[in-house]
């Protein structure tokens, strides 16, 4: 079945209701929505070391607090989309993004390392919804043959959380104390609120949404196999990130001081891949999936050689983020595969990149502990982009014989 052109029909608020102004706008509330979920995302990883220090435990064993964030959107995405079916769209984000704010201080104010991993899960959990709904309210505002570019718009808020909120945090957090970084957050996530109320239009729930026919996309195999490339390929980007920092001081022997201009370079890298993305996708999209995909692996496998050289690790980081865009292309794919369940399938995609996110750590910290160096981040990464190009031909030859 191709939705392509009508999948958005039932949303109430068109795009003909709507100057070209107001759409922009609307799109940049939703992105601003990224742009914390973005910075406390990565800013996690990048502050990894200091609230191991402050806890007391080592660095590996502190990136179960990534993971637990990670599984909150794994968790969270699905059961948020079924149970919300009948939501209306705007209500819906305007809920997850106050949640979302409340819990980031709350992680700000955490005593304990248990209770910290404990309000990271629950951060996670309106993450995947709010971006499956946001992407989708994103869409509906735009031609049918614009669905990625403006997927890539609301990407766009996170990925320049990599290039600014990330570094700032990471400063801000160096400075002041890590709790700092995740205060930053619930302010941002606060703002989002605000813009949300005044920009994105009311909208009345979908009359026929129900808790069934969102769980109608877990029949199609087409959208398990788009989940799966996600939830593998995309795993050796978290795998190198989550450890960026402590193989930058340790391996190429820079000052801390330097690691955020680092960080900027990859969140450059995955600005300028979900941009370049948003409209190879909406020309050749599973191609596109492709070779993001081979460029993943290429980047990863170039990390351990890059890594003893302060200019070379950045280029690599840069290449390893341009990579991101993966995430515009895979959800414009399962908007094509989803049939009437887009807003599951919107969710599930997050859910399948966090997935990655809680795989990526978790391998790379098992390499790490088991002795192979900081720098063998990146032969997972490799082994995990193999997985998704697994994937990928797996989706691309069934697909063929069912249109056959």
């Amino acid at each position: 079945m191709d939705v392509r052109a009508d999948a958005f029909d039932s949303v109430q608020t068109t795009r003909a209701k709507l100057t070209p102004r107001q759409v922009n706008l609307v799109h940049f509330a939703l992105a601003m929505g990224g742009f914390a979920i973005g910075t406390t995302e990565f800013a996690a990883m990048s502050l990894l070391p200091y609230f191991a220090a402050t806890f007391g435990i080592s660095e590996p064993d502190a990136g179960y607090a990534i993971s637990a964030y990670a599984l909150g959107v794994v968790v969270g995405a699905p059961v948020i989309a079924v149970l919300a079916a009948k939501w209306s769209r705007r209500m819906l984000l305007l809920t997850l993004m106050t949640v979302f704010a409340v819990l980031n201080v709350m992680t700000a104010l955490a005593p304990t390392y248990g209770s910290m991993v404990a309000f990271r899960f629950l951060s996670g959990v309106p993450h995947g919804a709010y971006f499956g709904v946001a992407m989708l309210v994103a869409a509906s505002l735009v031609p049918a043959n614009a669905r990625s570019q403006a997927v890539g718009r609301v990407l766009i808020g996170l990925t320049i959380a990599t290039v600014i909120g990330v570094p700032v945090a990471t400063w801000i957090g160096q400075a002041l104390g890590w709790r700092s970084g995740f205060g930053i957050v619930g302010v941002l996530a606060a703002l989002t609120v605000s813009l949300i109320w005044f920009y994105v239009p009311a909208d009345q729930p979908i009359k026929e949404a129900s808790m069934l026919r969102e769980l109608g996309a877990l029949k199609r195999p087409q959208v398990w196999l788009t989940l799966a490339i996600g939830a593998i390929g995309f795993g050796g980007m978290f795998a190198v990130y989550s450890y960026l920092s402590s193989t930058l001081t340790d391996v190429t022997h820079v000052p801390s001081y330097v690691v955020p201009i680092v960080l900027v370079f990859f969140g450059a890298g995955m600005t300028v891949g979900t941009y370049v993305t948003g409209r190879l996708a909406d020309r050749a999209l599973m191609p596109t999936v492709g070779g993001l995909l081979l460029w993943s692996l290429v980047s990863l496998a170039l990390f351990p050689f890059g890594a003893g050289n302060i200019y070379a690790v950045t280029l690599v980081v840069f290449m390893i983020g341009c990579g991101g865009g993966l995430g515009t292309a895979l959800q414009t794919r399962l908007m094509d595969v989803a049939g009437e369940a887009q807003t599951l399938a919107a969710a599930l995609n997050h859910s399948a990149f966090n997935t990655a996110n809680a795989l990526g750590p978790w391998l790379g910290g098992m390499a790490i502990a088991g002795g192979y160096g900081w720098t063998s981040t990146g032969w997972v990464g490799v082994v995990l982009a193999i997985g998704g190009l697994f994937f990928w031909a797996l989706s691309l030859l069934t697909d063929g014989k069912r249109r056959a």
